[in-house]
């Protein structure tokens, strides 16, 4: 800059004081800032600055549409026009054994949907889809956009890593929030899982807001915020969206684990599974649909009658993977047992969690290695009975010190008593 010139347009600094004092940002200054965050001109520490501003004070419905559409304008932005198929997309925010997206996604591509489905690794005691089906052998997370177009326009179905270009703001964003404390921020969480959505290309889009012990929101309240907050974001940017609130205090099916919910997901599309897994499916199924238009599909037909099963396979096989290929099996087994008679009254979802990601299932930091076949078998679930020596819970890991490392306290994650307990609703409240 030339002596005696002056700064022209907003600085981090006047962004972060603004929202430090509790004021408004102003759209030039969202836009300037998350594009300079973007390109390197705003340090880390400025934005770690701003965003526990943002968490403490909080931003207006208008600010975090502003804050998304900066978000999608770092980078490129999918064009599915030539995709025949109505499109349409699920986001989960995460949970334990929370492996939908597996049956769901072929299933709603069997129902006449095109499911562009950009998906996620694990971290901490949440699995990713990815790593999940990286289990499957041969199958690969990295497509081109082109290819990722082509197979959602000749098989309707895609699970794949995003892009490099696909809202690179966010990518570097979330990165700093993870080691700031400021991931619980809501305005930063809806912008982030919406920025990437609305770039996708997807014209409908159904929310599964996960509440409980094992999810990123244990309470109704802040679940109910973040999903209305993601709705209205959909709204504001032209994307038909819908969330359910589902409970996340138990994990979902008898799986926690890479392998092994791969291995559950395919009995769902055979026409078995869990009740609570074919549950959740159909449900997010039946919405998805109705957000595409597809009202007179259904799901359920698909899963008896084999298309969805068709279609899984053939989304498999078109990204190297071989879906008849048997799965891993890990080395080592831990049997937990009932040490009295009684009714499984609550699995704890975190506390398992938490067992399979120390088991191998999961990863510290983004880029540890994962078990492909380490994870926990729910042997029980709540409102089963059970006799002293039945067994509970199922480790599983490639070595034995990782199952001796989690043995101590892994018994507390199931809770009996005499009594069974009551039936809950796995899904809480629906919103859009």
């Amino acid at each position: 800059m030339a002596a005696g010139s002056a700064q022209v347009g907003p600085t981090a600094v006047d962004v972060i004081r603004t929202k430090r004092d509790g004021g408004r940002l102003s759209d030039a200054q969202i836009d300037w800032i998350v594009a300079a965050y973007t390109r390197g001109d705003v340090a880390d520490e400025q934005m770690s600055a701003l965003a526990m501003a943002i968490l403490l004070r909080g931003m207006t419905a208008g600010e975090i549409a502003r804050w998304t559409a900066a978000m999608i304008a770092s980078g490129e932005r999918l064009d599915l026009s030539g995709v025949a198929r109505p499109t349409v997309d699920k986001h989960s925010t995460g949970g334990v054994g929370d492996k939908i997206t597996l049956p769901l996604t072929p299933l709603v591509a069997a129902c006449g949907a095109a499911v562009p489905q950009l998906s996620g690794r694990g971290l901490g005691h949440t699995g990713g889809t990815l790593d999940k089906l990286e289990a499957i052998p041969g199958w690969r997370a990295q497509l081109t956009n082109a290819q990722f177009v082509r197979q959602l326009r000749d098989i309707g179905a895609v699970v794949c890593a995003a892009g490099d270009h696909l809202a690179p703001a966010d990518r570097k964003l979330y990165a700093l929030r993870d080691v700031t404390a400021t991931v619980e921020a809501i305005p930063l969480i809806a912008s982030s899982i919406m920025s990437k959505k609305i770039a996708e290309g997807t014209e409908a889009l159904v929310l599964d807001v996960k509440v409980g012990t094992g999810a990123f929101m244990s309470s109704v309240a802040d679940a109910r915020e973040l999903a209305r907050t993601m709705v209205d974001l959909g709204a504001a940017h032209d994307v038909r969206t819908v969330a359910l609130l589902t409970d996340m205090s138990t994990p979902l099916g008898r799986t926690v684990g890479n392998a092994i919910e791969v291995a559950e997901a395919v009995e769902v599309l055979a026409g078995g599974g869990p009740a609570d897994v074919v549950e959740l499916t159909l449900t997010l199924a039946r919405e998805m649909l109705d957000a595409a238009g597809l009202t007179d599909a259904d799901p359920a037909a698909a899963l008896r009658d084999g298309r969805a099963m068709d279609s899984w396979r053939a989304m498999i096989r078109a990204q190297g993977g071989d879906p008849s290929a048997p799965l891993p099996v890990a080395a080592e087994a831990e049997l937990i047992r009932a040490d009295r008679d009684g009714y499984v009254a609550a699995v704890d979802a975190r506390t398992v969690g938490v067992a399979a990601w120390r088991l191998g299932a999961g990863r510290a930091r983004k880029e540890d290695p994962v078990s492909a076949a380490a994870g926990v078998i729910l042997h029980r679930r709540p409102g089963d009975a059970v006799r002293a020596g039945d067994p509970l819970l199922e480790l599983r890991a490639d070595t034995p010190d990782r199952i001796a490392d989690v043995l101590p306290g892994i018994a507390d994650a199931v809770r009996l008593t005499d009594q069974p307990p009551p039936d809950g609703d796995l899904v809480i409240e629906r919103i859009g």
